[in-house]
């Protein structure tokens, strides 16, 4: 329903969906969610997307976010030797900062065996979704290349980093897909004052020479309207500008948008690819308070359900 009733009348052109593991895998039926989408499930969605005019994107987060707080992620869950930091345990309660600078687990990108079991579970959803792209995640890697890790330690983070990029690429091109990926790592931190979590601390930011100028970057910022979208498109690449639950942030990156567009090369304003709503909440929370004539917190405007509304309001005043 949201899709024919909402997006579709937005002209929104994409839709990307974070599955992960919350989807009844065949190829690998030990990954499996019980309570996960189904193919019948997907096909509906695909249907409502290809009636209207909407690319699917599915996502898995690769390398990054294999855990969550608490609870680590189906992929080290059963496959406990992908962990790039085992020493790390996971504790009963979570907190931030913590001693171990855990926030989530990564798997290790030179294992042996992780590749053949992931590009299963990446070609399935690709294949169920009828995608021509993917979304791979790799957002807030802070553990990589780790000095206990056998296989990564004294690695060069940035070319670990990169590395694992190219082989997820290169894997997708093959099928003639195109590799999507948020752009907080290719950014440095340190440098731009952007902090650990919207660019690298660890020196993964150099990979943005090392990896191939196809990839989609989706350019994340949340509480400030950063302009690094021109640093991207500098570099190279499309990009996306991402944003969550701050109205004011969300009008003025549409503003940036238009304004990178108008204003670029004609080599450059094919990169600017638009604007990105991202939602983190579960889906039925997002509609129900989307939907709600008054919300929980009627003094909160900082809602994703405002910052969407708010998006395409700005749209609308642009393109008039």
């Amino acid at each position: 329903m949201f899709i024919n009733k909402e997006l579709a009348p937005k002209n929104v052109n994409t839709l990307i969906l974070r599955v992960d593991f919350n989807y009844r895998f065949k190829s690998h039926p030990e990954l499996a969610s019980a309570k996960g989408l189904s193919e019948p499930d997907v096909k509906k969605i695909v249907l409502a997307c290809r009636t209207n005019g909407i690319t699917i994107i599915p996502q898995i987060n690769l390398l990054g976010h294999q855990s969550w707080a608490s609870q680590v992620g189906r992929l080290l869950e059963v496959y406990p030797q992908f962990d790039e930091t085992p020493h790390v345990k996971i504790p009963e309660v979570y907190k931030w900062p913590n001693e171990d600078n855990l926030y989530c687990k990564s798997y290790c990108p030179l294992h042996p065996d992780l590749h053949k079991i992931v590009f299963d579970l990446v070609d399935e959803i690709c294949n169920v979704f009828e995608a021509n792209g993917f979304h791979a995640g790799m957002d807030e890697v802070f553990y990589i290349g780790d000095d206990k890790c056998p296989r990564c330690a004294g690695r060069d983070k940035s070319e670990l980093f990169a590395g694992e990029v190219r082989t997820i690429r290169d894997h997708l091109a093959q099928q003639n897909k195109t590799l999507w990926i948020w752009g907080d790592r290719l950014l440095d931190g340190r440098t731009t004052g952007l902090g650990m979590w919207e660019g690298s601390f660890n020196n993964t930011h150099r990979a943005i020479d090392m990896i191939p100028k196809d990839i989609i970057i989706c350019d994340w910022h949340y509480e400030r309207a950063d302009k690094t979208a021109v640093f991207f498109a500098m570099k190279g690449f499309k990009v996306i500008t991402s944003s969550w639950r701050n109205p004011v942030v969300s009008g003025q990156q549409v503003n940036d948008m238009f304004a990178f567009r108008q204003t670029a090369t004609a080599s450059m304003k094919e990169r600017f690819l638009g604007v990105l709503q991202t939602i983190w909440d579960a889906p039925s929370r997002f509609l129900k308070d989307y939907y709600r004539k008054q919300p929980p917190n009627a003094t909160n405007k900082n809602t994703p359900e405002n910052s969407f509304r708010e998006m395409f309001s700005q749209i609308n005043k642009l393109a008039k």
